[in-house]
């Protein structure tokens, strides 16, 4: 793969750099949109139905009315609402008439409750904004408009992983086989990220829109590394590996099934398990969505008995959202399950809860992704400066994790396959 050369190619980087504003708005708005949708849907619904918690029939009810939103954006709007979260992250371009398919898919998913998270759809969002500037450039070609529509992808992407770095290792780890035209290829989409990112964090007097929250608050800090810690990250390595595949398995069954029934029937099983959560003592807003803002109460649980039933629970609405239709991201709900898994730890072996965080988002996201350096990364700085001693763990649990998973699934087979058309369409 070679780049454009020279004016040609500066030209990319500058239009990757005006790329970057609109494409981290875009990513903004939609995941405000998403967060609203949450607040009315499964907090003021409730309240003014008479209650500080969904219903039963509300934990049954919206995820079935998510379903029937992302069967009708993947029949109505072209693009299917994105491609199927079983193949992963894609980076394919987006085209930007597949964009409004992509966002209704994947609002009638995370907002009503499905187990997946929003980094899919913020991807593709952004890929779009950047197939849109590469209009501007036509003469870069193809190639040009697979960068512009990866840097678009960069800094949208950059919005949920607290800034450039975890976005940019992703995509270095995920495009590593291109070799020496990598970096070249990723230029643009670096600076992309970096201006983008100025929306959220402010600059000069402007106090931006707010980074989307990536670390826990509160947390103790982790001072010194012990034997046991290490033997325990291992431990939780190889169990996310075991989990994320069992997850897979139960994924690419549901997927096999008939697509349009399995949808409704998906919501329904998903709130049926939010129902069961509740019966059995768990705050069921856990139980469902991403698993983003379920850590924290994960790793503070008092219980084997609250953890286990958070783990098994979510481990099931995690497996039948994946593969049933739903259109959303795979790695925040493998990163929750890495984190219940250690959760177990603080509650049997009294381990600091900064430690747990910290191995379980690097093993439960290096079991989904299949990458080393950025589940480190992104695990640093979920527990930021509390938990810099646990960094060493966190390696170790991305590397067990890795070499479990790459022998539990030498090679992924996804049941169906992203859309396929032409970028410049």
């Amino acid at each position: 793969m070679e780049r454009p050369s020279g004016g040609a190619y500066l030209r990319l980087v500058a239009l990757g750099a005006a790329v970057g504003v609109p494409a981290a708005f875009v990513a903004a708005v939609f995941l405000a949109l998403v967060h609203q949708l949450e607040q009315w849907l499964w907090h003021d619904l409730p309240r003014a139905l008479g209650n500080d918690s969904p219903q039963w029939y509300l934990l049954l009810l919206l995820p079935v009315c998510g379903a029937l939103i992302v069967l009708g954006a993947r029949l109505l709007l072209p693009g299917d609402g994105g491609h199927s979260p079983m193949v992963g992250l894609s980076t394919t371009p987006t085209p930007l008439r597949y964009a409004p398919g992509v966002a209704l898919a994947a609002l009638g998913t995370l907002g009503f409750g499905a187990v997946l998270g929003p980094e899919a759809p913020v991807i593709a969002l952004g890929s779009a904004v950047g197939l849109a500037a590469s209009r501007l450039q036509r003469s870069a070609g193809r190639q040009g408009e697979a960068i512009l529509s990866n840097a678009g992808s960069f800094s949208a992407i950059s919005a949920l992983f607290g800034g450039p770095i975890v976005a940019g290792m992703l995509l270095v780890e995920g495009g590593v086989g291109i070799g020496a035209a990598l970096l070249p290829a990723l230029l643009p989409g670096l600076v992309a990220a970096a201006l983008g990112y100025l929306i959220f964090i402010g600059l000069d007097d402007w106090p931006g829109l707010g980074a989307p929250g990536l670390a826990v608050p509160d947390l103790p800090t982790y001072s010194g590394t012990h034997i046991y810690d290490l033997l325990i990250a291992v431990a939780i390595g190889l169990s996310a590996a075991v989990v994320v595949t069992a997850v897979h398995r139960i994924g690419s069954w549901v997927a096999r099934r008939e697509a349009r029934l399995v949808l409704l029937i998906g919501g329904a099983a998903v709130g049926a398990l939010a129902l069961a959560g509740d019966a059995l003592g768990a705050d069921p807003r856990d139980v469902l969505f991403s698993g983003q803002t379920s850590i924290a109460p994960v790793v503070e649980a008092d219980s084997t008995r609250l953890v286990v039933v958070l783990l098994v629970t979510k481990f099931l609405a995690y497996g039948i959202s994946l593969g049933c239709g739903f259109r959303g991201g795979p790695i925040f709900p493998a990163v929750f399950l890495g984190v219940a898994l250690a959760a177990l730890a603080v509650v049997w072996f009294d381990t600091s809860p900064t430690l747990a965080i910290a191995v379980g988002a690097a093993a439960g996201m290096a079991a989904q992704t299949r990458l080393l350096f950025s589940p480190l990364i992104f695990a640093a700085l979920l527990v930021g400066t509390a938990g810099t001693d646990a960094v060493p763990a966190a390696a170790l649990a991305s590397a067990s994790a890795w070499l479990a998973i790459s022998r539990l699934q030498p090679a992924p087979t996804p049941p169906t396959a992203a859309p396929t058309s032409s970028p410049s369409q």
